[in-house]
């Protein structure tokens, strides 16, 4: 039996391997490999894209939204809503901007934040909002650009986990001020290394992320403000190139991948499995389901064991990390999110990932649910 990891990457490699190869070579031999012609014509395709105006690309997501937070000028005194079933990198840009991050509870099914609960958690301090479209589903941002707008807050969309997703057929990244994109391997659009963007339609946005990731300089030893080095070097933008020519490709593929888990896996008493808004594009870049009665820890064990590796993301909410123990969030009180975050369990999800891997994954589930339940019974 294959042992079957979470993600491949190097089956997506295989596929592009001599036009990876040539493109990579091609940046080395010219001697450019920060900033130059590359970086440029992948910001440009990016934006094209997802039909914004402009890309500026960064060092990472988390930098994108480090910089998003430092170009809207937010930071001591200022509160940011957000979720908080997310990567702590969505929190600590606001920690590290001065500001403050408000937790709001998540809608079960979708995993991303309740935009009924943002008008509550709205005060005078309250600067801009951080809708995080995880695991590849979209924020209802219709909602959220609705309240917004009435409040005149800004919105920072995290896309880390979601490009190519759509929000009633306009892709996440151009509803708010800012959109923030991770290339991080295992992403939907992934480079060999970190990178990131920031996504607007507000030139003046643009140009000042652009100053603050180039160390606060528009002009050569001349500083504007206090910046930050962070930038996408020529190699992983000529990679990104590649790999956005196949992104709607290989999303298609995630979402075949996903109905036919759901074929598989629908019958399981005790498992709930993820489900597509129906206005959301779905990118499915991670497939995700809820293993209720406590059985969770003794699934992942019993599919560890059988070659098969799934993945919790995420087990500790944010409210309830160290690190926001002096925001005095205590235990229960955001119960959709700490029930949620004790049932997920996502399984292995990549373009490339067989039919037959499915069926493997599939049997391994069933089988280790029949055990468990006994185990514990």
């Amino acid at each position: 039996m294959r042992k079957i990891p979470p993600v491949d990457l190097a089956r997506q490699y295989a596929k592009i391997e001599s036009e990876a190869n040539q493109a990579v070579l091609e940046v080395l031999s010219s001697g450019r490999y920060i900033n130059g012609p590359v970086v440029t014509q992948f910001e440009q395709e990016f934006s094209d894209y997802l039909n914004v105006l402009y890309t500026v690309s960064c060092g990472s997501g988390t930098a994108a939204l480090y910089l998003a937070l430092r170009a809207l000028k937010i930071g001591p005194g200022d509160e940011v809503i957000t979720s908080p079933f997310t990567f702590i990198a969505t929190a600590e840009v606001i920690t590290l901007t001065g500001a403050t991050p408000v937790f709001i509870d998540i809608q079960a099914e979708t995993f991303n934040l309740n935009p009924e609960l943002l008008e509550a958690a709205i005060t005078p301090r309250t600067r801009a909002i951080i809708p995080v479209h995880l695991y590849g589903q979209a924020v209802d941002m219709g909602r959220v650009m609705e309240i917004a707008e009435r409040y005149k807050l800004y919105v920072i969309e995290d896309c880390a986990q979601a490009t190519g997703a759509k929000w009633q057929g306009r892709k996440v990244g151009s509803f708010g001020d800012i959109g923030c994109f991770s290339f991080f391997p295992t992403k939907n659009l992934g480079g060999c290394g970190d990178g990131g963007a920031i996504t607007t339609n507000n030139v003046s946005l643009a140009q000042t992320v652009k100053m603050l990731k180039e160390h606060g300089s528009n002009k050569r030893y001349s500083h504007e403000e206090t910046g930050v080095n962070s930038r996408l070097d020529a190699v992983q933008a000529a990679i990104l190139r590649i790999k956005l020519k196949y992104l709607d490709s290989y999303n298609q593929e995630r979402y075949n991948i996903a109905q036919l888990y759901e074929n598989l896996l629908s019958h399981l008493p005790g498992v709930i499995l993820p489900k597509d808004h129906s206005s959301s594009g779905h990118v499915w870049n991670q497939y995700t389901v809820r293993v209720k009665d406590g059985l969770r820890e003794e699934l992942k064990t019993q599919l560890d064991l059988k070659g098969i590796t799934s993945m919790v993301y995420y087990p500790i909410p944010l409210h309830l990390q160290p690190v926001y123990k002096k925001l005095g969030y205590l235990k229960d009180q955001l119960p959709i999110v700490e029930g949620v975050a004790s049932e997920v369990l996502s399984l292995p999800m990549f373009p490339g990932l067989l039919p037959e891997e499915q069926k493997q994954i599939a049997y391994a589930v069933q089988e280790s649910l029949d055990y468990s339940e006994i185990l514990l019974s």
